[in-house]
Formats: structure tokens, C-alpha cells, sequence
């Protein structure tokens, strides 16, 4: 699915509001229903447990693969919200359980016990705690995905599995069980939600899967750029439509006969829309990207298109600057090259940072840019080099600090992309230097370490925010029955 517009995309605050809303909308439902009377504890099991299926099922359509959900976002953004929402599902699944057996323990704790058994083990209540191990073994999947002996399609086939496992077992246990979802008004809407759920796959798995085989695109010259690194020119075959993309965005490629969802990787594109085709630089660093370099000319390619935000057409700025570590140099050379196809009169300053100096790609053309645009270049290496414009080291805040030196930071913008410990140091480090944290846009590759950026944690914060605003309704919703 590719971007909308720009100026029809909701803002993140937006997008926020819209998810609560979203929430309330079952417990609405539920409110207008008659219960048997009940404990407030149990009203509150109840509420977590509908809030809980609700935000099941909105994962479905916040794993980047909707623009009009991650567009105004970027992918890291959207991505740091579908990790915590699920770790948030599993907790309010677990608290779903136990709210309901908290009174009976507080009054009697051997009959607690002999409640909360009866829950996991009587066979009417088997759905549900399918759902529960599904999302389990989901979540600490996904959290050991660097562990596991798996290829990385198997476990993205395992994750749709059990998400799908999950969100179904989990709503035909809150609809043969469930004190509000059994019948009436609240009923109904689980039995849409399952149908938009399966109609979500259907589109992601199965028109994608078509439009892959519609219309193809060929691989017209595989280039070697450094070590293990390639450069990519893919030409769409007569028929297939160009796609609209600006420089900066990605694709998810698949090729040959594993056209298909599943097996599709993300590559940002190195290059301009100016210019016919894509071209995608690619490290071997896998069991995909490890077979790159031996594509023949002429192989089928499927591409699907464009995501992310990482533009300047989305941060509208009067100065750039363009940070690359390692292969995160793709979208920075595509922008570059776009600038350079547009004649672009903004000041531009380009700093690009390897582990060895044979590492550079395209260093010829970063050159011959600084001749068209204004543009200064920062080509960073860790080993020594006898170049002359070489820098030994690795990016620090006094280059930072250069870099800005003389541009307007309250309208200059830093797009970053690379390693993910890179990233976090570079984006705080610009903070450092004075550059609102508005201006900081990044994209990573990977989250090796665990490092959070300033901005990161800010981020968290405000999810962390909107779970206590769950909490709160739930609360809300015990009280006031």
C-alpha cells in the first residue's frame, strides 16, 4: 500500500487521539448493554480484557505497510508504537485474567488459586488462553529474533501466524464467554473486527501477492560499489507503471519466483524520481542480501512502494543535513542525487562515515556534487587513510558543531540514517549543538544494543502516557457501572 498525500495524512498527536477514540468505541458499546451485576474488580476485568482485543487487532495495521498510518509517523516511529502496544496487549491480557480472581484471592487465596486453574483449565475458557500463549510466544519471539536458528521468513510467517492465532482465538473467547460480547451491539462489532482483520491480510498477503506477479520490474545491471555492497538499477517491464516516489522512501523487493509478501526486504532508494527506474544499494548481511551480488541481468523483480517519510519533501527546511553511516548511505546518495537532478540552492552538508576507507561508495559523485550544489562534504573513516578530504575517526560532536556552523538551526534540518548506535549518538549530539529536536529525523537499519536516543525516550514517554489514559478509562469504566 503506498503513501497518500502529505496533506491528507493525520499528524501523530492526531493519530493518538483517533486510537482512544477507537478504544472507547467497544466500551461504549459494552456500557449500553445489561450485565448481570458484578464486582467493580470483574468490571474492570472485563473493560481490560475489550481494550485489550481492541488493540489486537489495530496491530494488524500499524506494521508500516499502511501510509496512512505510518506516513506522517516514519517507520521508526510507528515501529517503537507497535512494539510497545504489544508488550501493552500482553500485559492487559495477563491483567484480564488475574483482575478477575483478585477478589476471591483477597479473601480467600487457596480458592484464588483454585479460580484462576479453573480459568486456564475448563475447556470454555480454552480460546482464551490460547489467545494469551499466542501473544506470548509472539512477543518473546520477536524480542530473541537475533537468537533464534530461524530464517528471517520463517519467523515473519511464525509472527502473522500467531498474531492471526491471537487476535481470532481472542475474539471467539470474548464472544462465547465474555459478559458484555456475548450478544447485542458489542457482538456484532467483534464479529467486523474479525472480518476487517482477515480483510487486512487479505489485502497485505493477497492483492499484494498479485500485484507483485501484475506488474513486474527487471533487473537491468547489478554494480559492485565496495566490499559487499551493490548498487542495484531495476527498470520497470513494459506495462508496469512508474511508481511516485521521493527520494529517500523505500521499497520492499522481492525477485524471481519468491514473489511473494513473505519474502520481500526493505531497500531504500539511491536515487532520484527524475530518472527512470530504481536504484537500490544493498550489503550483503544476510541470507537474502548474501546472494545479491550474483543476480543475473534480466531477473524479475517485484517491488512494492514507496513508504516511509525520510524526505525532504515531508520537513520542509532551508538547509539540510545529510548523515550516513555504512549502507545507511542509500537514502542520503538518493536525496543527494535528487538535489543535484533538481539544481538545489539550499546549503547542504554531508557527513558519511565507514569502518574502512574501501567501504566509501559513489565518492566520485559526492565529489563532483560540491561542484553543482552548495554542498561540504565529512567523509569519516575509522582506519587510516592518505586521502587528503578523509577524516580519521568517527563522527564526533565537535564535526557536528562544524557541520551547522553558519546555517539557520531553527530551519535547518538533520536526516539521518545508519546503525542504530550510530544514530542515537548523532541525533543526540545534535541536540547538543543546538538543534531543535523537531529537526532531528532518522531512520535505522537495526536497534543493536538496545540504545535509546534522547528523542526515543520522549517518545516512550508519551506511549507510556496513553497506556496510563487506558488505564484511566478502564478504571473509568469499573466505577461507573
Amino acid at each position: 500500500m503506498t503513501d497518500m498525500p502529505s496533506a491528507l495524512r493525520p499528524s501523530g498527536p492526531v493519530l493518538a487521539g483517533l486510537y482512544l477514540l477507537a478504544a472507547l468505541f467497544p466500551l461504549v458499546l459494552a456500557r449500553m448493554q445489561s450485565a448481570a451485576p458484578m464486582d467493580r474488580w470483574e468490571y474492570a476485568a472485563a473493560a481490560m480484557g475489550i481494550v485489550a482485543l481492541w488493540g489486537m487487532a489495530v496491530q494488524f495495521v500499524t506494521s508500516g505497510r499502511f501510509g496512512a498510518i505510518s506516513g506522517r509517523l516514519g517507520i521508526d516511529k510507528i515501529m517503537a508504537f507497535h512494539k510497545l502496544a504489544a508488550l501493552w496487549v500482553l500485559l492487559a491480557l495477563v491483567l484480564h485474567t488475574l483482575i478477575y480472581v483478585l477478589p476471591t484471592w483477597l479473601d480467600d487465596p487457596d480458592l484464588g488459586w483454585i479460580r484462576l486453574r479453573f480459568y486456564l483449565t475448563d475447556p470454555a475458557y480454552r480460546s482464551g488462553v490460547i489467545s494469551l500463549g499466542a501473544v506470548t510466544v509472539l512477543i518473546v519471539t520477536s524480542l530473541l529474533l537475533d537468537r533464534l536458528p530461524w530464517p528471517y521468513e520463517a519467523w515473519r510467517g511464525t509472527h502473522l501466524l500467531l498474531g492471526m492465532i491471537a487476535a481470532l482465538t481472542g475474539l471467539h473467547h470474548a464472544s462465547a464467554v465474555g459478559r458484555f460480547s456475548a450478544d447485542g451491539a458489542l457482538a456484532w462489532f467483534w464479529a467486523l473486527v474479525a472480518l476487517a482483520i482477515l480483510g487486512v491480510v487479505t489485502v497485505l498477503y493477497g492483492w499484494r501477492w498479485w500485484l507483485l506477479h501484475r506488474r513486474p520490474w527487471r533487473l537491468k545491471s547489478v554494480t559492485k560499489r565496495a566490499d559487499r555492497m551493490w548498487e542495484l538499477d531495476i527498470q520497470p517491464d513494459p506495462g508496469t507503471p512508474r511508481i511516485p516516489y521521493h527520494a529517500g522512501q523505500f521499497v520492499w523487493m522481492t525477485e524471481g519466483g519468491r514473489r511473494f509478501p513473505l519474502f520481500d526486504h526493505p531497500f531504500s532508494i539511491a536515487d532520484s524520481p527524475k530518472r527512470e527506474g530504481l536504484s537500490l544499494l544493498i550489503k550483503e548481511a544476510g541470507d537474502f542480501t548474501s546472494q545479491i551480488g550474483n543476480l543475473p541481468e534480466g531477473r524479475i523483480i517485484g517491488i512494492d512502494g514507496p513508504y516511509g517519510e525520510f524526505t525532504l519533501e515531508a520537513h520542509g527546511t532551508d538547509a539540510v543535513l545529510l548523515i550516513g553511516g555504512g549502507v545507511g548511505i542509500a537514502p542520503i546518495l538518493g536525496i543527494l542525487r535528487d538535489m543535484v537532478a533538481r539544481g538545489d540552492k539550499r546549503p547542504v552538508r554531508l557527513a558519511y562515515a565507514v569502518g574502512a576507507a574501501h567501504n566509501f561508495v559513489c565518492l566520485d559523485e559526492l565529489r563532483a556534487a560540491t561542484e553543482t550544489l552548495d554542498l561540504q562534504l565529512w567523509l569519516l573513516s575509522e582506519d587510516p587513510s592518505d586521502t587528503a578530504d578523509m577524516i580519521r575517526g568517527r563522527l564526533t560532536q565537535a564535526h557536528l558543531s562544524e557541520m551547522v556552523n553558519g546555517l539557520p538551526q531553527d530551519t535547518t534540518k538533520a536526516l539521518i540514517c545508519g546503525p542504530g548506535p550510530m544514530v542515537v549518538a548523532v541525533s543526540d549530539m545534535l541536540l547538543d549543538v543546538g538543534l531543535p529536536m523537531r529537526n532531528v529525523i532518522y531512520e535505522r537499519f537495526d536497534y543493536a544494543g538496545g540504545a535509546r536516543s534522547r528523542q526515543d525516550r520522549m517518545r516512550t514517554a508519551r506511549m507510556l502516557g496513553l497506556g496510563a489514559i487506558f488505564l484511566a478509562i478502564v478504571s473509568g469504566f469499573a466505577l461507573t457501572m
